[in-house]
């Protein structure tokens, strides 16, 4: 039974719950992949405007709007939920955990596909956006606040203004997103600020050791010497 499977398995990740009959009756994102089942359903055998009124009935009740369209694996686990959007082309790979505030969305107006892949075992932190008609590989992170605007390698992880590879698959170990790590991703730019600091650093001590050895620092104020009375 698929929605007892999903309800374990959330039961499984989120350290809040007390069993997946807690989840099954008071979990908004549970319930939001539930409706969504029956919309998707719906929308593949012809029914679209009623399976757009399941979604917005379910967005209504939940704060999750998931267009009908949408492909879902199995065991999504939407953690708080409130605000997320994954949008009609949107495909969403098994055993992901996606957080509040999310977006799975795309860019322009076109049709056809044009709305993220997401591979198994991903991670999208909470506020992150996906934009755009690529793939984000198995077992990729994407960081809290993160825009990924380009695809993603599996294993990668991402985080960032737009979004920057931080770690690749080949210097990163297997990561799974039971593990929900979100927390000990570097920050790129607090990193290169860091640099420019040192690099800073290491400039003043060179101009400083040059103006000591020329006996005059442009930096450091000259002595005053101090100045004898006239004589009378």
């Amino acid at each position: 039974m698929g929605f007892w499977e999903d309800a374990k398995y959330i039961a499984l990740q989120d350290p809040a719950a007390t069993g997946p009959w807690q989840v099954f009756f008071m979990y908004p994102g549970y319930h939001a992949v539930r409706w969504h089942r029956l919309a998707h359903w719906l929308h593949t055998h012809g029914f679209r405007f009623v399976a757009r009124g399941v979604s917005q009935l379910s967005r209504f009740l939940t704060g999750i709007e998931i267009h009908p369209g949408a492909t879902i694996g199995k065991c999504l686990f939407i953690d708080h939920g409130m605000g997320i959007v994954i949008g009609e082309t949107a495909e969403i790979g098994d055993y992901c955990n996606i957080y509040h505030g999310v977006t799975l969305g795309g860019t322009g107006k076109h049709r056809g596909k044009r709305h993220p892949t997401l591979g198994n075992h991903v991670l999208v932190g909470a506020g992150a956006k996906i934009l755009g008609p690529f793939t984000v590989g198995d077992n990729a992170r994407i960081g809290g606040n993160a825009v990924v605007l380009k695809e993603v390698p599996p294993n990668a992880t991402v985080v960032g203004v737009p979004g920057n590879i931080i770690a690749s698959a080949n210097n990163q170990q297997e990561y799974r997103s039971w593990e929900l790590d979100q927390v000990s991703l570097p920050d790129p730019i607090q990193q290169e600020i860091d640099q420019l600091q040192s690099k800073l650093d290491s400039l003043s001590e060179e101009l400083l050791h040059i103006c000591r050895c020329q006996g005059a620092c442009p930096v450091l104020p000259k002595p005053k010497t101090e100045q004898k009375p006239a004589e009378k």
